[in-house]
């Protein structure tokens, strides 16, 4: 089966929590804080592997979780960080943020790596906020919880030239003749229902990736067909070979194929129409074919290349190829989408512009205060520790947070929660 698009869930480790703890040796009665960092949490990182050609392995397995980093241990020994989780990927996929849309890596090298969740970082022990006034604290963070979010994977075949037409037109034929891929072809609409690649060899030490793409309809760009659904795959092809059916044995005009297709191609994308095109006449063998392909000529006009071909004689087969082959070699790449930031670490982030926090209030009076940095800063905190709450408090009111609830109204002795913890406001 060939999938091409899928969606997955991937999270980062999260970080190893700090540690309190003091020295405890012989001789030595007053031992310094001695509590170890947490480790790093495993960033979930998508490789390409040239083996792969479908996404296919991710119908079964769509959540993908790093391990938590160790946590620090006394002796001031720090936790160790998770080792990376690998996800293989086929080249060509495309990976973006389900929620934003936004591209967070497109991958189409072997070998190539992106990080598409980062792990946490690792808490710090209490050795970290020893200072003179306070040089035994009673202090640790909890581990960074890991990024986590849902992407969508789109895979773009790498073809160099792609074959677009009608159904029945010959391109499946046309595919098994000119490499040694082998498409079902037979002689009803829609044989082909996935994509098919092959290697067209030119001469000696030339060759070319050739795909056949499922046939378009009128309103494919719009849904119909299966032409929508494989339509992304032309998107990476510097040549579009155009089949038209120059017998008119399905009943069609082949100039009027020709411009539909045409319109569907501009329709879905714009950039689809810069490509240089060839126009393959097919079924050339056929009666009528002759006298259909001059009148086909004189609406086209000369600025498109026409090249008559037979799949059954194999007529014409070498002028296209060669043709199609010289149009690559000066055809440059054509730019795909690019994640539009990068933080230096192969990491692509895309800020959102959030208040640091928001304040409600619940019918039963309860002051409820949420936001990305205050629930990051809750759960980093141990609330084991006196000094740690008092810190946490510290923290809030340097944010701004009491001054908002004042502002709300919030009086002494009222309840305020943050996430599924309650605190008492205490002015």
């Amino acid at each position: 089966m060939f999938v091409d698009q899928v969606n997955v869930f991937v999270k980062g480790g999260d970080g190893g929590n700090g540690m309190v703890a003091f020295r405890r040796e012989k001789y030595v009665p007053d031992g310094g804080p001695a509590g170890g960092d947490g480790g790093k949490g495993a960033d979930v990182i998508f490789e390409v592997n040239e083996g792969l050609r479908t996404l296919m392995d991710f119908r079964y397995k769509r959540h993908f979780k790093g391990k938590k980093g160790e946590n620090g241990r006394t002796k001031n020994q720090h936790g160790k960080s998770a080792a990376p989780l690998v996800v293989q990927i086929p080249p060509g996929t495309v990976v973006k943020d389900k929620e934003t849309g936004k591209v967070l890596a497109d991958l189409t090298e072997n070998g190539q790596r992106q990080v598409i969740a980062a792990g946490g970082r690792g808490g710090r022990g209490n050795t970290r906020f020893s200072t003179p006034a306070n040089p035994a604290p009673y202090i640790s963070e909890n581990g960074e919880p890991g990024e986590e979010r849902e992407v969508q994977l789109e895979l773009k075949l790498l073809a160099d030239a792609g074959l677009v037409g009608f159904p029945s037109v010959g391109k499946s034929t046309l595919l098994s003749v000119v490499t040694s891929a082998k498409p079902k072809i037979a002689e009803y609409h829609f044989t082909t229902l996935a994509p098919n690649l092959g290697v067209v060899a030119v001469d000696e030490g030339r060759s070319f990736v050739l795909a056949d793409l499922p046939g378009l309809i009128e309103g494919a760009s719009s849904g119909a067909g299966l032409g929508y659904q494989f339509l992304r795959h032309i998107e990476r092809t510097r040549v579009i070979i155009h089949v038209v059916d120059m017998s008119g044995s399905e009943g069609r005009d082949p100039y009027e194929d020709y411009q539909k297709i045409n319109e569907e191609l501009k329709s879905y994308q714009l950039r689809l129409l810069e490509r240089p095109q060839v126009i393959a006449a097919s079924k050339m063998d056929m009666p009528k074919a002759e006298e259909n392909l001059k009148t086909f000529k004189e609406k086209v006009g000369p600025d498109v290349p026409i090249f008559a071909i037979s799949s059954l004689t194999k007529a014409g087969l070498k002028e296209l190829t060669q043709a199609v082959y010289q149009l690559i070699l000066t055809t440059p790449e054509f730019p795909m989408e690019k994640p539009e930031q990068e933080d230096g670490k192969g990491l692509y982030t895309f800020k959102k512009e959030e208040a640091p926090f928001v304040i409600t209030r619940d019918s039963d009076g309860v002051f409820n205060v949420s936001g990305p940095k205050v629930e990051l800063l809750f759960k980093m905190t141990n609330f084991n520790h006196d000094e740690a709450i008092r810190r946490f408090a510290r923290q809030l009111r340097g944010m701004g947070v009491d001054d908002a609830l004042r502002e709300k109204g919030v009086s002494e002795g009222d309840t305020v929660r943050i996430m599924d913890f309650e605190f008492e406001y205490s002015d």
